[in-house]
């Protein structure tokens, strides 16, 4: 035993803490042994958040080249940081026994927060801001890193109410907060609390060192929850937590699935007598994966890596499906809708010509009436969907043309009459109106609803947009250049975009698939 076994370990407080436990651990069994620190690329970049760096095992590369380079025989890890494939001649060499398992909500004052719907929340981690936003679906998350002192630190010097911490790392560095809550609901990270061991694969003498260390139970349930993660092919990447027990002659494991923001959230639980466990991992994951798992999969993979297109209007998971394999979307609402107060005097009476260019006029209709006791005699429309709405909702649409010039030109010639009411939004185009008025035709226009612009700032990554309406086209504007190709349901939203963009492509038909059609034309070459 006279070789000295060299520990590779990063160089925090809690690395330093569970290498020297290793070290201890290696000389009670006569073996000699000797830390050698180094940083990894997860210490060294702090300004972002895990997810954006992109790459798994961020916290154990560094140590793994070391090792193939002959630098360190042995690294010790946080098994959680572990990703679930080891590098080819790098095995494993134990497992020790797991600590507490618990996520630990350190908070500032009191928990009256818990109970109110604005708070602020700080973690690093996607799958512990996953499952706070879906159980406090109105508080808002903050990123945070660093080792677990200058995560504290932040906690004090912020005007943050609480942060999420793991309770093992509290414990193994005597770091403890005055106020805690053990967050027993929330499901932890695959192998969290445990401490793993990895070897050169060539190198017996250290990987039987090692074995001398290895917990059964903790490992037994760690490669459950690590089988979990491996087939639902997540990493730092991916809102998933798993927990495995063994209680008597039963092992139970349990696991979740969650998009990033939390709202959507996959559980599943299995049981098995011990000894016939093996399996439970990919039960628990096989289960997920057929009630939706693949496309939460899907919409997290979207939200993490390198997207290509945005969708400024939220799109379905039918309307995600149906791009092809390989591109990537985000998508989200650039503009909001909110209904006016209509007087209650004018919806009363009968209005002999009306004229609906949008679904959101209808609906800011009905907030105020049913369909039944609005009294409109000849109803005029803009957009077959908007028909079908209308028809639904109201009753028959006496015509509908596939933009609002050609309405207006229709108007001028077939109306009953010299007096419309338009009822629109803030936002509405002057084509419309304009015509109608330099024909004659008076124009009562009545702001039912109000579209105020939602757009974010777009990464530069992004290649291209998918427009729906020329608010849409205005709002995106307000944070970002017109460097994209600008994929447009209609003429309408196309010329509001050639306004600014240089490549404006239209659908052939005004329907979200047809602009994604598009888009598939365009990754087809």
């Amino acid at each position: 035993m006279s070789k000295i076994i060299r520990i590779g370990t990063r160089d925090s407080e809690l690395a330093l803490w569970q290498a020297n436990t290793v070290k201890e651990k290696l000389e009670s069994f006569g073996h000699k042994a000797t830390l050698v620190p180094v940083k990894s690329t997860g210490d060294l970049q702090l300004d972002k958040p895990l997810y954006e760096l992109g790459i798994t095992g961020i916290f154990t590369k560094t140590l793994d080249i070391a090792m193939l380079k002959g630098e360190i025989d042995i690294a010790v890890h946080s098994m959680k940081d572990v990703p679930t494939t080891l590098p080819k001649g790098i095995v494993k060499g134990a497992v020790l026994e797991r600590a507490n398992h618990l996520d630990i909500l350190a908070y500032k004052k009191n928990e009256e927060f818990l109970a109110q719907p604005d708070a602020i929340i700080a973690t690093g981690s996607l799958r512990r801001k996953a499952q706070w936003l879906n159980r406090y679906p109105t508080h808002t998350v903050v990123d945070l890193r660093g080792n677990i002192n200058s995560r504290y630190q932040k906690l004090k010097d912020n005007n943050w109410n609480a942060a999420i911490f793991a309770a093992a790392g509290l414990n193994r560095i005597d770091l403890q907060p005055e106020n805690t809550i053990g967050l027993t609901w929330m499901v932890p990270a695959p192998a969290q609390g445990a401490i793993l061991v990895v070897a050169n694969e060539k190198d017996s003498f250290s990987r039987e060192a090692c074995a001398e260390l290895n917990h059964e139970p903790t490992e037994t349930c760690t490669y459950l929850e690590r089988e979990f993660l491996r087939i639902l092919e997540g990493g730092c990447t991916a809102p998933i937590g798993a927990l495995a027990t063994i209680d008597e002659d039963t092992v139970t494991l349990k696991g979740v699935l969650l998009t990033t923001d939390g709202k959507k959230k996959l559980e599943a639980e299995f049981s098995a007598p011990l000894g016939k466990h093996e399996f439970l991992g990919r039960d628990c994951a096989n289960s997920i994966l057929s009630r939706g798992g693949k496309l939460l999969m899907n919409e997290i993979q979207g939200a993490t890596l390198k997207t290509h297109i945005f969708s400024t209007k939220d799109l379905t998971p039918n309307q995600r499906q149906h791009f092809k394999a390989g591109i990537r979307v985000k998508s989200q609402d650039f503009i909001k809708i909110s209904p006016n107060r209509i007087p209650a005097t004018l919806l009363k009476t009968e209005i002999e010509n009306v004229i609906l260019t949008s679904k959101n006029a209808v609906e800011a209709l009905l907030t105020h009436r049913t369909g039944n006791d609005l009294q409109f005699k000849n109803i005029y429309c803009v957009g077959r969907k908007t028909k079908r709405f209308i028809e639904s909702r109201l009753g028959p649409v006496r015509h509908q043309e596939k933009n609002a010039k050609k309405l207006a030109e229709y108007l001028i010639e077939y109306l009953e009459g010299t007096e419309v009411t338009y009822f629109c939004s803030n936002l509405r185009m002057d084509d419309l109106p304009n015509i109608l008025t330099e024909n004659n035709i008076k124009v009562n226009e009545i702001e039912a609803y109000t579209t105020k612009p939602a757009g974010i700032e777009i990464s530069d990554h992004v290649e291209g947009m998918l427009f729906f309406s020329p608010s849409t086209v205005q709002s995106y504007l307000h944070k970002n250049r017109p460097d994209k190709v600008a994929y447009c349901i209609g003429e309408t939203t196309a010329n509001e975009a050639r306004k600014s963009f240089k490549d404006v492509r239209v659908a052939k038909i005004p329907t979200v698939e047809s602009v994604i059609d598009l888009v598939n034309e365009n990754y087809s070459h």
